[in-house]
């Protein structure tokens, strides 16, 4: 899509925002710019909202400039055939309209999930990450846990189980423990049927200590297969 054209797909979606949600936003502006991830080759900053100085030391006045980077876009889009400018476009610019009003209110939950879409990116590299923080992505109804496209599904336990049931998209199923692992464990849970549009992860780990928040755990990594069970076995 064209600058011109994606500036105007912009202020279309933006007079779609209640006012409420425009309080304190100084401007939505597109930039030709590309932002890259500045650590991970592949990850690009779509927008930013941007605080601006002010005066006064109160949320409630805090004023706030949305920024979104076109040739970011661009760059998604030449390595998703099935780009959505319409739907990316309109995410990214709720995501950071989502920012300054939760700036306003004190409330940090946006900025938590930040931190976990950033902790699973290190999980997906093979970096050491907290191993709560999906803990801070979107709750569904079924109890798992949402960061991005992955979806998580934990398990407290006190020892490691030879195998864990688990369901899924109106499925039973069953994966084995590899051998050697250790707690906490992340099982990327492969030969679903119907599996997400990212990783579904098995999450195994000991009740939470005090100490556990001053310190970052070794996680154990694996991928499993899942074995259907009958509908009656669960």
């Amino acid at each position: 899509m064209r600058f011109s054209d994606f500036e105007a797909l912009v202020r279309r979606q933006a007079a779609e925002i209640p006012a409420e949600f425009l309080d304190g936003i100084a401007e939505v502006t597109v930039s030709p710019r590309t932002v890259p991830h500045p650590a991970r080759e592949g990850i690009w900053t779509l927008g930013e909202c941007i605080p601006l100085p002010a005066a006064e030391n109160d949320p409630r006045h805090l004023q706030s400039r949305v920024v979104l980077y076109h040739g970011s876009f661009q760059a998604l889009a030449r390595e998703s055939p099935d780009f959505d400018w319409v739907a990316e476009g309109w995410e990214t610019l709720t995501h950071e309209l989502r920012h300054h009003v939760e700036w306003k209110a004190r409330v940090p939950d946006l900025e938590a999930l930040d931190v976990a879409t950033e902790a699973n990116y290190a999980r997906h590299d093979g970096e050491r990450f907290d191993p709560l923080f999906y803990r801070d992505g979107l709750r569904l109804a079924d109890g798992s846990f949402r960061v991005e496209d992955d979806v998580f599904i934990e398990r407290v336990v006190s020892l490691v189980p030879p195998a864990v049931r688990f369901r899924w998209a109106g499925g039973s199923y069953q994966v084995p423990v590899p051998a050697g692992a250790e707690l906490p464990a992340f099982l990327t849970v492969l030969g679903l049927p119907e599996p997400p549009a990212g990783d579904l992860v098995l999450v195994l780990r000991k009740r939470s200590r005090l100490l556990d928040l001053f310190r970052r755990s070794v996680v154990y990594q694996g991928e499993v297969e899942a074995v259907s069970l009958p509908a009656h076995d669960t």
